[in-house]
């Protein structure tokens, strides 16, 4: 399975992007990072069947690291090949775009900076592979 970032703004270096690849190195996924200007710009490819989008959004269901892991699980068992986590610019998502994504996720109910998001959405990646893999990494509870 392969994991795309599409990420609106650049995060440039600093300790987020050092972050962002500590955790993305851990990945037993390839990943790419798709950077896009604040506004404009090519469009989110369309999903198919073999792909999934996930927009990281305020208005998208709170889900544990636990469910994450679970959701990622089942599509890798259907066959999915390719996750698509979008994060936006700091307006967000439009109507069309949410209506075209298979899955809207939150960060909880606060903003967060993309460059925050990104690390976040890494470390949570990361957190999955382990509870998949069944590392005592996560613990519940």
């Amino acid at each position: 399975m392969r994991i795309r970032f599409y990420v609106r703004g650049k995060i440039g270096r600093g300790p987020e992007a050092d972050l962002v690849e500590r955790y993305i190195k851990r990945l037993p996924w390839p990943v790419d990072i798709i950077e896009r200007p604040d506004t404009g710009g090519p469009p989110i490819p369309a999903a198919d069947n073999h792909s999934r989008t996930i927009l990281l959004d305020e208005r998208g269901s709170d889900v544990d690291s636990a469910a994450l892991a679970a959701q990622i699980g089942r599509w890798r068992d259907d066959g999915v090949r390719e996750l698509r986590f979008c994060i936006g610019a700091a307006d967000g998502f439009n109507d069309a775009e949410r209506a075209d994504a298979d899955r809207l996720i939150a960060f909880g109910r606060m903003t967060w900076p993309h460059m925050m998001a990104r690390a976040m959405l890494a470390e949570q990646l990361w957190r999955a592979a382990s509870i998949l893999a069944g590392h005592p990494y996560h613990r519940a509870g």
